[in-house]
C-alpha cells in the first residue's frame, strides 16, 4: 500500500488528495502519474525523518520522472537528505543536478552556501584561514544568487554579506 494512503498526518492527507484531485484533472500519463506517487511518498518520508525510505521512493520517482523541473525537485530533496546525514560532498552534488535542470532553485543556492560556511568554519577551527576565507568566498557567491532570485529573502546571509565585505 502506498505511503499517501497510510499516512496519519492531516496536512499530507490533505496533500494527497488535492494532488490526486489535480491528477485526475490534468491531462497526465499513467508515468507521470507514478512518478508523483513516488515524489509524493518520498516528501511523506522525509517529512517523518524515515531518509532512507524517502530516498528509495526519489529514485524510483526519478527513474520514472523526464521532465527536468520536476526531476530538479526531486534532486533538490535528495539533496536535503544528504545534507541532513551530514554527507554534504554528496548533498552539493544534488544540489548542482537540480540546478543544472532548474536554476531558479534559490533554496538549493542557499543550502550550498551554508555547507560551505560550515566548512569554512571547520577550517577556521583547523586553524586554516586560507581554506577558511576559500569556502567563506564560494558561500558569499551561492548567496548572491539566492538572494538575486528572491530579493528579500536570506536576511541573515544578507547581513553576514555586508558585514564581511562580500556583498559588492
Amino acid at each position: 500500500m502506498p505511503r499517501s494512503r497510510i499516512n496519519g498526518n492531516f496536512i499530507d492527507k490533505t496533500f494527497s488528495i488535492v494532488a490526486n484531485i489535480l491528477l485526475r484533472i490534468i491531462p497526465t500519463t499513467s508515468g507521470e502519474r507514478e512518478a508523483f506517487t513516488y515524489y509524493r511518498d518520498g516528501m511523506s518520508a522525509q517529512s517523518e525523518g524515515n531518509y532512507a525510505e524517502a530516498l528509495q521512493n526519489y529514485y524510483e520517482a526519478m527513474r520514472l520522472e523526464i521532465d527536468p523541473y520536476d526531476r530538479s525537485y526531486i534532486l533538490y530533496n535528495i539533496g536535503l537528505i544528504h545534507t541532513s546525514n551530514g554527507e554534504h560532498t554528496k548533498a552539493l552534488e544534488y544540489y548542482f543536478r537540480a540546478l543544472e535542470r532548474n536554476p531558479f532553485l534559490p533554496q538549493a543556492f542557499n543550502n550550498m552556501a551554508v555547507i560551505c560556511h560550515y566548512r569554512g568554519e571547520q577550517a577556521i577551527r583547523q586553524g586554516d584561514s586560507e581554506i577558511a576565507e576559500a569556502w567563506f568566498d564560494q558561500a558569499a557567491e551561492y548567496w548572491k544568487q539566492a538572494i538575486s532570485l528572491t530579493p528579500g529573502n536570506y536576511i541573515e546571509a544578507h547581513n553576514w554579506l555586508k558585514i564581511t565585505g562580500r556583498f559588492g
